[in-house]
């Protein structure tokens, strides 16, 4: 198959950008702030790799304001959002460790938080290994 025949047969994909948030341009947020600045990330057709990840609270509370705002945005059709947290085989004494370690600096570090638009991510797999993310064309 020629290289030309390639591109042809893999489409068009829409624009859009990473941005890496790192957690210390959100530790010092309020919940209505992290949720508001994710948005206006993903608003502007951008996938967000963030280090850390939400409270349950607010990634409950980020999925209901996407969900409302489905019918009021034109071309808005939700996000995809997965977190990659690392294992969990640490035993008690590491359990215990990372959790005091999370509790001093506010969050869990040792996670990741991918957000995009679904309009351009058509899905996250993930696995121990990697993180497959399937994009719309």
């Amino acid at each position: 198959m020629s290289q030309k025949s390639k591109v042809k047969h893999l489409g068009k994909l829409k624009g859009f950008s990473i941005q890496f948030l790192p957690f210390s341009e959100i530790k010092d947020l309020g919940s209505d702030e992290r949720i508001k600045k994710i948005l206006n990330i993903v608003l502007g057709n951008n996938i967000l790799i963030q280090q850390g990840k939400l409270k349950a609270e607010e990634e409950a509370r980020l999925i209901g304001d996407t969900m409302a705002m489905i019918d009021h945005i034109k071309g808005f059709q939700g996000v995809e959002l997965a977190v990659i947290d690392n294992g969990g085989n640490d035993g008690i004494w590491g359990k215990f460790k990372k959790n005091i370690a999370n509790t001093i600096i506010g969050g869990n570090l040792g996670a990741i938080t991918i957000i995009g638009p679904a309009t351009i991510v058509k899905e996250i797999k993930r696995n121990p290994k990697r993180i497959e993310l399937l994009l719309n064309r």
